[in-house]
C-alpha cells in the first residue's frame, strides 16, 4: 500500500525538485551505536544477534515517515511500511540478496527471516525471487570495523532505497560497539531524519 505525495504542497518540494536532479543525490553518515544490552539479550533469547538488530533497524525506519518514502516515475510515493533486501552470506564465500517482509510481531519476523536465509544459502541465485521499492538494502561486512564504507551503484538505474551497512561488533572493557552506515536519498530526507532514525534504533537496543 502506497499513497502519493502532492510535491506542490509539500514542504520538501525545493529540495526535492534541487537534489532529484544531482548525478548523486545520496548522502552517507557512519556512526557507531552501543548494542551492549543488545547482544546480551539476543544471546539470552538464544536468537541470531543479525536478526535481533535487523529487526529493531526495520522498526526504527518504519517509525521515520521519510524512511518509508520513494521516487518512482518522478513522484513521490509514502509506503504504508519497509521490509529488508539484506545479503546473505553463503558458506563457499559468496552471497545473494534476500527479501524479509517487517512484521511487528517479532517471533513470527525471526521465524520467515531465517527461512529466507536458508532459501538463499541453498541457491546460487544473486537476486530475491521477491522484491519491490519498499525496500531497505541492508548489508553486514562482521568482518570491518569500518569509519565509512561507499556502494556500487548504476547511475542509470532510478534507486531511491535507503542502504544501511553494519559492520563488526568490537569489545572495549565490556563495552560493545558497532558501526553504522547510512545512506539515504537527500531529496527525500535530511541530517535530522537520519537523526531521528539513530536515536531510535539505539533506544530499541538498548531497552528491547
Amino acid at each position: 500500500m502506497k499513497k502519493q505525495i502532492d510535491i506542490d504542497n509539500w514542504n520538501r518540494k525545493e529540495h526535492f525538485l534541487f537534489f532529484s536532479k544531482f548525478e548523486e543525490p545520496f548522502f552517507g553518515v557512519t556512526i557507531k551505536v552501543d548494542c551492549t544490552s543488545a547482544y546480551k539479550k539476543a544471546k539470552e533469547k538464544g536468537v541470531s544477534f543479525f536478526l535481533y538488530y535487523l529487526y529493531r533497524a526495520l522498526k526504527a525506519a518504519n517509525d521515520v515517515e521519510n524512511f518509508r518514502y520513494r521516487i518512482i516515475e518522478n513522484q513521490v510515493f509514502e509506503f504504508e511500511k519497509v521490509n529488508a533486501s539484506p545479503t546473505i552470506n553463503r558458506p563457499n564465500g559468496t552471497f545473494g540478496f534476500a527479501y524479509m517482509d517487517y512484521f511487528e510481531d517479532e517471533k513470527y519476523f525471526y521465524e520467515k527471516a531465517l527461512e529466507e536465509i536458508e532459501n538463499v544459502k541453498n541457491t546460487i541465485s544473486l537476486l530475491p525471487a521477491v522484491s519491490s521499492e519498499n525496500v531497505i538494502h541492508f548489508s553486514a561486512i562482521p568482518w570491518l570495523d569500518f569509519t565509512s564504507i561507499s556502494h556500487a551503484r548504476s547511475f542509470s538505474h532510478p534507486d531511491s532505497c535507503t542502504k544501511i551497512s553494519f559492520g563488526k561488533m568490537t569489545e572495549i572493557n565490556g563495552k560493545r560497539e558497532m558501526a553504522i552506515s547510512i545512506h539515504v536519498h537527500h531529496a527525500l530526507m535530511d541530517g535530522v531524519h537520519v537523526g531521528l532514525f539513530v536515536d531510535k534504533f539505539q533506544v530499541l537496543l538498548n531497552n528491547e
